[in-house]
Formats: structure tokens, sequence, C-alpha cells
């Protein structure tokens, strides 16, 4: 049995679909209730629907075999999986954006409102950036709008929710898409349903982008 973890919401509708064209299909999954596991139609795959943050710590503990998850969730967390593969998909930037004239280079110690707390501590401390974070998981871009924060940390996806509050992007930060992570032991011990499975999800998306 191979355990496939999935990202509540968007991300997971798209990982369903590249799923189905590599013959993988779950009634389950196109109707969902309030189950904890789903199957899919053959009884060879489970499928867990989580928070994307809580997608590489399954991963990592083996509880999933395989996950879907975006970079950013990556790169906070910082677990020991093997990214296998970068789907494409679920593009965005994660990025500081504040107040255009906003030079927060001179200041002392930088306040930044984020969500992403090791990515920040990482990135500002490589520019030699004195920081102090305050973490919030919603409605970030009020940070600077209130006088929470002088910037902010966070995606962005089409810019409006940060144009609508006359905020900018300042600096981008990396580039991030949706990725396909795969648990260590697994790639192992089940190597033989996964590395294919694998390679047919590459076929898929390779062809998307023809």
């Amino acid at each position: 049995m191979i355990t496939i973890a999935l990202a509540k919401g968007r991300l997971a509708d798209k990982a369903i679909e590249i799923l189905e064209k590599c013959g993988i299909e779950s009634d389950e999954l196109k109707n969902p209730s309030r189950k904890l596991i789903l199957k899919d139609n053959t009884q060879i795959y489970n499928f867990i629907l989580v928070k994307p943050s809580d997608v590489p710590t399954y991963v990592e503990y083996g509880v999933a075999d395989i996950g879907f998850c975006g970079k950013d969730t990556l790169m906070e967390e910082e677990r020991n999986i093997y990214e296998l593969l970068d789907l494409g998909f679920a593009k965005c930037k994660l990025c500081i954006a504040g107040y255009k004239d906003t030079d927060y280079t001179q200041k002392d110690t930088v306040r930044v409102a984020t969500k992403y707390v090791n990515v920040a501590k990482k990135y500002f401390y490589r520019k030699q950036i004195n920081i102090e974070i305050i973490k919030l998981n919603g409605s970030v871009e009020l940070g600077p709008v209130i006088g929470l924060s002088d910037v902010i940390l966070d995606i962005v996806e089409s810019g409006k929710t940060l144009a609508e509050n006359n905020l900018s992007v300042l600096e981008e930060v990396a580039d991030i898409s949706a990725r396909l992570v795969v648990n260590k032991v697994s790639l192992k011990t089940k190597g033989d349903i996964i590395r294919p499975l694998v390679a047919c999800i590459r076929e898929a998306i390779a062809k998307e982008d023809d």
C-alpha cells in the first residue's frame, strides 16, 4: 500500500488530475467525506488530505510515502525528505513587500510580518540585517498598513492584494511551485511502485508543457 499526502485546496485538485493521467482514480477523492484516509479504486493507494504545512512532516515520518506540496512549505519546514520533481503548477513568488518608498536596510531592526519564520530568519541573516519577526497566519498585508511591521515576507501571485493596499514588491526571495516529495526509506522499500509512478508523473507534466 502506498500512501499519498495531498495539500488541501487547489494544489490537491491539480495533483488528483495528474494522478488520474497515471491511471490512479478514486471515487472517494471525488466525493469527499469526513473520512481521514481515502482509497483509490484498486485499493493500492491511500490518500490523506492535510494542511499544506503538514505534508512534509507526514512524508518525513513515513506516514505518507509521497506528498504534493509547495516549495514555500519545503523551504519553511526543512524536512529530511527527497524533493524529486518540480511539478510546474501553482506558480508564484515568495517576496518581501511593503510601501514603495520603504528602505528597511537603514533600520537597526526591521519588523517582518510573516508565517515563514525560518525562511525570514535565513534570508535576512544572509543580508546581515537584524529583524524582529511577527508571526501572522492570515492577512499578512495588514502588517505595514496598520503599522505592526515594516515589511512582510509572503507569497505573491497576481499582486492584486498588495496593489489594493498601496503595497509593492520590494524584493523577490524565491520562485515557488508545486513539488513532488518522497520519504527516503519508502523510495528504497517501495521503489518498485514509487519509481514508475514518479516517471509517469514526470511524463504527464511534460506533456502539459508541450
